[in-house]
């Protein structure tokens, strides 16, 4: 065990060595911080896109998704040619596949977008309700929702990359010393428990509070757009009560504890944590505040004529 102790000594502190010279070369051949800062971000937009556009294809080609034709809904598609005219897309192809539960959502921007709907949307919701539901995912267009998110996770994930990698010497060398000592003990397994193991696990335990911190954030500014998607719905169509009743639909058909079958089901209470790391606020709450609106609108009427 000694020996094995020397030997990891001897690997991960030249290993760490190596690793400090190199990024000491790139860091006297690097640009000054603001340069390497905008070349970073640059590398994460870069990539963002890429995968933004590669990923959109793959998904659509994985789901078998097809453009529905005008032919077999034209009373559907007069709605979307209205809808058109009034938010800022440019006839975004609507797309339907066999998704694993009722479900709509809009890829791309407001120029060259796709909107994929599950094919069982058009037997659950009536023509107001998918009009509605419709115009949801073009808000999502118009603002680019989808892509800055996207982008938003590859900056992140670059500067994320990046940290680790400049962090790698000390790692390395931490690592090393811990499992050596550990060997030098007599006791493999405990290096993680030893001053240098905790100092690694404090290390490591700041870099996933920083991911949880990066995702939260990108979690709720995707929660907030998604309350800005059902207002600019709501006001395009005039029909909020219709965009209520079609996420109505949704969950009750997509959630088995709706049913019959509820009792069998085991729930919890504690939802803060699947909440805060949600992409979607809660239906009801949406549905809440789509319901308070025609009342919200009569109210400022009525002020008004008073």
């Amino acid at each position: 065990m000694a020996l094995v102790g020397c030997l990891l000594l001897l690997w991960s502190l030249p290993l760490a060595a190596i690793s400090y010279w190199a990024l000491s070369v790139l860091r006297a051949s690097a640009p000054d911080p603001e340069t390497t800062l905008l070349v970073v971000v640059g590398v994460g937009l870069v990539g963002g896109y890429l995968s933004y556009r590669y990923g959109t294809t793959q998904l659509l080609s994985r789901l078998e998704a097809v453009e529905l034709p005008r032919s077999h809904a034209p009373r559907f598609y007069q709605r979307l040619d209205d809808l058109e005219s009034r938010m800022g897309v440019d006839s975004p192809t609507v797309a339907i596949a066999r998704l694993p539960m009722p479900n709509a959502f809009a890829l791309g921007s407001r120029r060259g977008g796709v909107v994929v709907l599950d094919r069982s949307l058009f037997g659950l919701l009536s023509l107001d309700e998918l009009e509605a539901l419709v115009a949801h995912e073009f808000a999502h267009l118009e603002r680019y929702d989808a892509f800055v998110q996207t982008l938003a996770y590859s900056v992140f994930r670059t500067i994320a990359g990046l940290a680790v990698l400049l962090l790698s010497p000390l790692l390395v060398a931490i690592m090393g010393v811990a499992r050596a000592v550990a060997w030098l003990r007599g006791d493999p397994q405990s290096w993680s428990r030893t001053v240098v193991g905790r100092l690694l696990g404090l290390i490591e335990g700041g870099v996933v509070i920083c991911l949880l911190l990066a995702t939260l954030a990108v979690r709720a500014h995707s929660r907030r757009r998604e309350y800005a998607a059902d207002e600019r719905a709501a006001t395009v169509t005039g029909r909020p009560v219709a965009l209520a009743r079609a996420l109505r639909t949704i969950q009750r058909t997509a959630d088995p504890s709706a049913g019959l079958l509820a009792p069998l089901y085991v729930h919890t209470d504690d939802e803060t944590w699947r909440r805060l790391l949600s992409t979607h606020p809660p239906t009801d709450d949406r549905i809440e505040r789509l319901l308070e609106r025609p009342r919200h609108d009569r109210d400022r009427a009525q002020a008004r004529e008073a």
